[in-house]
């Protein structure tokens, strides 16, 4: 199976569609496993590979919130919350995706091998900035 971090191709393609507003529509998180197949061609949300219901995760993640767009000079970023659950998960990747716009892909994210938490789990999210920021 193919894991790849990226921006999945068709969110770009609907940023020019104005599709997706990420800072008013509902944007979560899923994890998932080491056989999971997601890369730049994931076009939405699915269960399949998920990370087991364990703990506070249940299938289809948590809520991202707040999520700010920001500018600096010619760049545009976004800036998304630290996430957690607590309980016993390992996962190897994540998918951030769009509920409100009918589960549609955002971005897909490595995390380079599995990692696995006993009591916490959490994804946190890279300084937010114009050169640091996911997206």
């Amino acid at each position: 199976m193919a894991i790849v971090q990226t921006q999945t191709t068709s969110f770009k393609a609907q940023l020019y569609q104005g599709i997706h507003d990420l800072t008013t529509d509902v944007i979560k998180i899923a994890l998932y496993t080491a056989n999971a197949n997601l890369n730049e061609d994931t076009t939405v949300y699915s269960t399949t590979n998920e990370v087991a219901n364990t703990g506070t995760y249940a299938a289809g993640g948590s809520q991202l919130t707040p999520i700010t767009v920001s500018t600096s000079g010619y760049t545009a970023y976004v800036s998304f919350p630290n996430v957690s659950w607590t309980g016993a998960i390992t996962a190897r990747c994540a998918l951030i995706y769009n509920v409100t716009q009918g589960n549609k892909s955002v971005a897909v994210l490595d995390f380079g091998s599995d990692k696995t938490s006993t009591t916490t789990f959490t994804v946190t999210m890279p300084v937010n900035g114009p050169t640091t920021s996911l997206i």
